[in-house]
């Protein structure tokens, strides 16, 4: 069993998700790269240009407002690659995860005084959730992960109560909080996932 595990995460197949990560991650880094502005207002998140400049429903990801911002997600980026690598994500959830990406933007729409956004705190919260649907389907200890880390992420999206408003100061960073694009995100992988990832089934064991 565990040599069949590693030999599952050295294909090339089993690569799709940590370097998707590290594209976003190198996308964060070119686009701050050069500007003094943070976030640059060439590439972050307006309403009122999404439809004008619709490269902004990709470009908003790699957008933030400080280094301490850049750097938090950079490092969600590394975790959140290692965690679906660990965890067997191939193609099809990485297909989910990139799908998710632009319309974790599309729910900031509900928000319009959300005038500007910018970060990938969004689209990692939609990986986190594409791993929690592959997860949901695996056999019963992947399930239990997957039934805790659901629960994890609902009570974290209640606790930043996106409903009182666009942005939240919180101690000790230096950029504001905008928890609509968090359950956005977590919306948009779940959805993806659930429409894309078919885990297949072990066959029960023969007796002999």
């Amino acid at each position: 069993m565990r040599l069949r595990h590693r030999r599952h995460l050295a294909r090339p197949a089993a690569l799709a998700w940590p370097l998707f990560a590290a594209g976003l991650a190198l996308l964060a880094l070119g686009l701050q790269a050069g500007s003094p502005a943070w976030p640059d207002p060439r590439w972050d998140w307006q309403p009122t240009l999404a439809f004008q400049q619709p490269w902004r429903w990709w470009t908003a990801a790699g957008a933030h407002w400080s280094p301490q911002h850049l750097r938090m997600n950079l490092v969600g980026c590394g975790l959140l690659a290692w965690l679906g690598w660990r965890a067997g994500l191939g193609p099809r959830a990485t297909l989910a995860w990139a799908l998710a990406w632009p319309l974790t933007q599309l729910g900031l729409l509900l928000q319009p005084a959300l005038a500007h956004y910018g970060g990938l705190s969004g689209v990692l919260h939609a990986g986190i959730a594409v791993l929690d649907i592959w997860l949901l389907q695996g056999p019963a200890r992947d399930k239990r992960l997957g039934l805790a880390l659901a629960a994890g992420l609902l009570l974290k999206l209640m606790s930043e109560q996106a409903w009182t408003g666009p942005a939240h100061a919180v101690a000790g960073w230096d950029f504001p909080l905008a928890p609509l694009a968090h359950v956005s995100g977590a919306m948009a992988g779940w959805l993806c996932g659930a429409a894309l990832l078919r885990r297949p089934r072990r066959p029960p064991p023969v007796a002999e």
